[in-house]
């Protein structure tokens, strides 16, 4: 078989983009396949932020995949020769033993992360917009937490991939993927692609180039608010990225403003896709209904005050479950020919940089630089 590339990654968004980038700086003959462009608004990449954390409460195997994706968000900064990471520290609050204080705790007792627990009197003192904090709540200051810029990682990682010899077709939909005797062929409407290994990050879509695989896409709102009075409670600084379970009721997620124009505040509920049905990636729609944040503003009136009753803003994303809630990353069956980033479970952007380093180890038969054999992707069989 007259080949096009030694590799193809299929799905360009955060996972895809950065395994293409280490990919290339490896020196691999590497294509990318995009439906759309890189940094789109219409799969699980955007919004304009991701939030950062090291010490993971989602799973404590996930914590040496933080750190090391960090070190590689770095890299990437001074290949793309502008930021892309803003270190702003981060809150986990809620009561002390709740899942949202206690497994932070465990992962950073396990993994030796520097916090600091605060009762409410001392976080309403540092965070005046967290004045509320019932008795018995706690928060968890994480100085290594942090935003991310989200469409311009994803265009970051893609360049930097480029000047190393990536070939990238954008706005290209792959339709099919024959895995053949010899490799792989990659089907898409204007051409044929030869390669001896996929790599499939399509996020939501993966279920329609490999059936079978235990994925349930939904549909998340992404949600912006304005404060009613002063704004500087709310600036970045003095709200940093947080998680706040609120008992029962769940958690909110979010952080302050950074734009003095506008003062939005980014906010949204902890695994609000359980309120949402699964949805066709193709057919998902981006229009939004005040369902998409009545839970939320029902929830803000008491536990952030201070905001406006109606989202200035509203978009959407898609998020793409496991039964676990953790990856799928590896290969199949042990196939030579196909390797799945898939599942990000809506905890996998800051992660990215890592999954793509380990997907580059995965194609090239080596070890990956932190374990993840609890993300096998034939665990559910």
């Amino acid at each position: 078989m007259n080949l096009d590339a030694d590799v193809a990654v299929i799905g360009l968004g955060a996972w895809g983009s950065a395994a293409l980038w280490q990919l290339a700086a490896r020196g691999v003959s590497v294509l990318g396949v995009e439906q759309f462009q890189p940094g789109h608004a219409h799969g699980s990449s955007h919004g304009t932020t991701r939030m950062f954390r090291t010490a993971c409460l989602e799973h404590t195997g996930l914590v040496p995949l933080a750190q090391r994706s960090l070190t590689l968000w770095h890299e990437l900064e001074n290949a793309a020769g502008r930021p892309l990471f803003d270190p702003t520290g981060g809150l986990l609050m809620g009561p002390a033993d709740g899942h949202v204080v206690s497994g932070t705790l465990d992962a950073a007792r396990t993994h030796g992360i520097p916090v600091e627990v605060l009762d409410n009197t001392a976080l309403a003192h540092r965070f005046p917009a967290h004045a509320n904090l019932p008795a018995g709540h706690v928060g968890v200051w994480e100085p290594t937490a942090g935003l991310l810029a989200a469409e311009d990682t994803v265009r970051a990682a893609v360049e930097v991939a480029q000047r190393f010899g990536a070939r990238v077709f954008s706005g290209t939909k792959v339709t099919e993927i024959d895995l053949v005797a010899d490799g792989v062929i990659v089907r898409t409407p204007a051409r044929d692609l030869r390669v001896r290994q996929v790599v499939v990050t399509t996020g939501p879509w993966a279920t329609k180039l490999v059936p079978g695989l235990p994925l349930d896409p939904v549909r998340m709102p992404m949600t912006w608010f304005r404060p009613t009075g002063e704004a500087e409670p709310f600036a970045l600084k003095n709200f940093p990225v947080f998680i706040r379970e609120l008992g029962h009721t769940g958690a909110i997620w979010g952080h302050g403003w950074s734009d003095g124009e506008t003062h939005d505040v980014k906010l949204g509920l902890e695994d609000g896709g359980r309120d949402f049905r699964s949805i066709d990636p193709d057919h998902a729609g981006h229009a939004v209904t005040p369902a998409d944040w009545r839970k939320l503003t029902g929830l803000l009136e008491n536990a952030v005050p201070g905001l406006t009753d109606l989202p200035t803003s509203v978009t959407t994303c898609m998020v793409t479950r496991t039964p676990d809630k953790q990856f799928l990353l590896g290969r199949p069956d042990g196939d030579r020919r196909l390797v799945l980033g898939v599942g990000c479970g809506g905890h996998g952007f800051k992660h990215a940089s890592g999954i793509g380093e380990a997907l580059a180890d995965i194609v090239l038969g080596r070890d990956t630089h932190c374990p993840l054999t609890f993300t096998d992707p034939d665990r559910f069989r």
